[in-house]
């Protein structure tokens, strides 16, 4: 049994988890992992991640009253990462490398992954509560699996097996895409951020992220300025003026309560657009295995995930409709997937 160190490290808060990890003797199984102790702390108030991992070992000992021997440890970045090197443009830290993590942390391997493939690490280990069912398809063994989820930004990676039955996580740019209006209103929409931001071209993230969301609303509220209420006209000029309000998050709100009817749209568009790209991922590489919708948006708006919208976009790919209905599709409600991954991630 090893002790390892799982990380999710972002530019607002990094969290850490120890867990006790013993491999299967089936070398096709997930290594039995139990959390021994976990902590979150304001990235933002330290110069560097060691610090951070050296105050929370600290911690982990007066907790469990033991001495810990770490061997691995895997950390999830909110960031690009080449070679085992990680640049955080959020924070200013020091460049992260594996190679001077493990020596600062006396660790024999450090493994920095970006966060969206920890999230495809930890699609393995989640547990059929962490789960809500969109489309209840059989999932079909040794076939790919996608992921994909919207939050700041859209990410997408997918996950193909090995001869072994083992999975393979690979991450892709796939949300920088471009956007392909299926609608009047959408290309209209196409053509107001276009203008709006100076852009030669629109990427997927740009419509289906939590900023995607915002500016469908500035699209509606432009478009049907009579439509806005007085309420989600105070918010927006907020917004507009002190920029110390989510905007998405107020128009997923109001949506929810079913109080406006142009925070209603605004979901509306955002969902259909959401569906589509998840259909599109679906195409190209017919996970079997299952689909699965992440990042921190779909689990918070639930209901209106529920409505039909999204499965309705997500199935209308004209010839191949048919194709898609056999992929199961499930949303994430585990907050903490990419830990699950990464300490997963650190046992290889």
């Amino acid at each position: 049994m090893s002790i390892l160190l799982a990380g999710d490290i972002g530019g607002t808060k990094t969290i850490l988890r120890l867990v006790s990890s013993e491999n299967s003797k089936n070398s096709e199984s997930l290594p039995q992992q139990t959390t021994l102790y976990e902590n979150s702390y304001p990235s933002q108030d330290y110069d560097d991640l060691v610090p951070i991992v050296q105050e929370f070992y600290q911690e982990a000992k007066q907790e469990l009253k033991e001495e810990i021997s770490v061997k691995n440890g895997c950390f999830g970045i909110a960031g690009p990462v080449v070679n085992n090197t990680s640049k955080l443009t959020n924070l200013n830290w020091p460049e992260l490398t594996g190679d001077r993590l493990e020596k600062k942390l006396s660790l024999e391997r450090v493994n920095l992954i970006n966060d969206f493939a920890a999230i495809g690490y930890g699609i393995l280990g989640l547990k059929p509560y962490d789960l809500h069912t969109l489309q209840g398809a059989e999932a079909k063994p040794n076939t790919p699996i996608g992921v994909l989820g919207a939050g700041t930004g859209l990410g997408e990676c997918f996950l193909t097996p090995s001869e072994s039955g083992n999975y393979s996580v690979f991450s892709t740019e796939g949300s920088h895409g471009d956007f392909a209006p299926r609608s009047e209103l959408e290309f209209e929409l196409l053509t107001y951020i276009r203008d709006k931001y100076s852009l030669s071209r629109v990427s997927i993230e740009r419509i289906v992220s939590g900023m995607g969301i915002s500016a469908i609303y500035q699209f509606l509220r432009h478009k049907y300025p009579e439509k806005e209420s007085d309420k989600l006209k105070k918010i927006f000029q907020i917004w507009e003026n002190e920029k110390n309000i989510d905007l998405s998050a107020e128009v997923s709100k109001a949506a929810l309560e079913n109080s406006d009817s142009l925070c209603q749209q605004t979901m509306e568009i955002f969902i259909s657009a959401y569906g589509a790209e998840a259909g599109n991922l679906a195409l190209k590489l017919l996970p079997y295995n299952g689909l699965y919708i992440a990042g921190g948006i779909a689990a918070k708006i639930l209901p209106l995930m529920q409505t039909g919208t999204f499965m309705e976009s997500f199935q209308a790919k004209g010839r191949m409709s048919s194709l898609l209905t056999e992929i199961p599709v499930n949303i994430i409600l585990n907050p903490k997937v990419g830990l699950i991954g990464a300490a997963l991630r650190a046992a290889k």
